[in-house]
């Protein structure tokens, strides 16, 4: 066959763009990555106390968040029969975060990038903070976030026109498991995008958001026929403040001067100087992007903004202050507008392009290190409660829990506030169920007149009249 031939059916049969894309390798690393970076939590992962039901597969603890926070496909998720290991469920959640991040890395770097540059992407995506801090939940998350990796996958599978096309069912089922799961599906769509155009970004844009308000009305619709309300009422505990009008809005604005503070501080571990440094590596990666690649400088920050935006009128429409978890998308903006930007340095090569991706390199490491020494603070509250369960287990009577369970200092430095995070910890680490005494005075006032309080930040175990007792200190 000659070479005017080979060309031919080249350009009649051309491969598959995705057969060039590098997938596999930046997932192995993403993979060794999120080993890293979980390993102090992996065997005996940390569980906030709201993500238990889903550990324990009992719709009825959740039954109330459908309400509040219209999570229906975790809801269905609670459904199921099958319960499975913690450690198996925490890996389960970090390959598919892996999975996310790396098919992230290699659709905003292209077929043919730098596996390099795609493998420090990948990584510099996992360090996330806000993501990092949601995977805490990840009984609950498994469903959703499984739905985020399938759709980011498929963007490299298939041509432009069908990924778009499932963006609207795509954005309803992850909305349903976590309100700001649609935003990284859209940020999929834009570094997807490689013939990029003022009028392509406005049409993806009005796509997303129309998707987006689908998937609020059908929850809302959802909500009135199984609960008899039109809408997602907050729960009492967040104390939200509803605004109806221009006033309760400039009443509300507070909250959402708050929520931002807070993230800015929480992205740069509460360090000031940190602050600076990721506002000045923004702004110069900003600069570089819209000087060498301003298309794709703008589809970057569209998308940025316009996620923000959403959750900037969250917090001013109910008055509540957005938790920095929500946030998981800006720090894949970010960190795709840097590397994006050391990559284009990198086509002239000097000192600019060394000091880019020395920048990048030593953000990744000092996160990465930072994420892992964090991940410690759990392992005080983890080795307890297997102390605990282990007397439990023992134990032939009711064991009956007294005193403050928030007040110990390991209970302090893993920020838990509820006192049932103990209760489902006892029961995952020995299947047995402990009663909280002040919620309970009926099973506990026989003997709690001749309780002694122990000294502070220490447990005290004992049998008294054939049951065992947990006294915690208080405050």
């Amino acid at each position: 066959m000659t070479a005017a031939a080979i060309q031919s059916t080249a350009t009649a049969n051309p491969m598959p763009q995705s057969a060039a894309l590098p997938l596999l390798p930046i997932t192995i690393v993403a993979l060794l990555g999120v080993l890293v970076i979980s390993l102090p939590n992996l065997l005996d992962p940390m569980i906030r106390h709201d993500d238990y039901p889903a550990f324990f597969a009992e719709p009825e603890w959740f039954w109330n968040k459908t309400l509040h926070e219209g999570r229906w496909l975790n809801y269905l998720w609670h459904l199921r029969e099958i319960v499975t290991p913690a450690w198996f469920n925490f890996a389960v959640y970090q390959i598919l975060w892996a999975v996310v991040a790396a098919a992230l890395a290699v659709a905003a770097m292209g077929q043919n990038a730098n596996r390099w540059f795609s493998g420090v992407l990948a990584l510099f995506i996992l360090v996330s903070i806000p993501a990092t801090m949601i995977s805490l939940w990840f009984n609950t998350l498994i469903p959703g976030l499984a739905i985020v990796a399938l759709y980011a996958v498929l963007s490299l599978r298939m041509p432009r026109a069908a990924h778009r096309a499932l963006l609207p069912p795509f954005v309803i089922a992850s909305f349903m498991a976590y309100t700001t799961y649609p935003i990284i599906l859209l940020a999929v769509c834009l570094f997807r995008t490689e013939n990029r155009s003022l009028r392509d970004l406005i049409g993806l844009l009005v796509l997303f958001v129309v998707s987006f308000v689908t998937a609020i009305l059908i929850t809302y619709a959802i909500n009135w026929q199984v609960h008899g309300i039109f809408g997602i009422p907050l729960a009492d505990w967040r104390d939200a403040t509803p605004a109806t009008g221009l006033g309760d809005m400039a009443r509300n604005l507070p909250q959402v001067v708050d929520t931002f503070e807070t993230l800015i501080q929480t992205l740069s571990w509460n360090t000031t100087t940190i602050v600076y440094f990721h506002l000045a590596t923004l702004t110069g990666a900003t600069l570089v992007l819209i000087r060498l690649a301003p298309k794709e400088a703008l589809y970057l920050h569209a998308g940025l903004w316009l996620g923000i935006a959403i959750l900037a009128s969250q917090s001013l429409k109910l008055g509540v202050q957005v938790p920095v978890r929500s946030f998981t998308f800006v720090w894949v903006f970010y960190a795709v507008i840097v590397v994006r930007a050391a990559v284009l340095l990198g086509d002239t090569p000097g000192l600019p392009a060394r000091l880019a991706r020395g920048l990048t390199v030593l953000i990744v490491l000092w996160y990465i290190l930072k994420t892992v020494i964090e991940t410690t603070v759990y392992r005080d509250w983890q080795a307890e409660t297997r102390a605990m369960a282990t007397a439990v287990q023992q134990a032939e009577g009711p064991v009956l829990v007294y005193g403050d369970v928030t007040a110990l200092s390991s209970v302090v430095a893993a920020d838990i506030h509820s006192e049932l995070a103990l209760s489902f910890r006892i029961r995952q680490l020995s299947g047995r169920s402990i009663v909280l005494c002040h919620t309970d005075a009926e099973t506990c006032d026989e003997i709690e007149a001749t309780a002694d309080r122990p000294t502070p930040l220490r447990v005290r175990i004992e049998e008294v009249d054939g049951k065992t007792r947990l006294t915690y200190p208080t405050r």
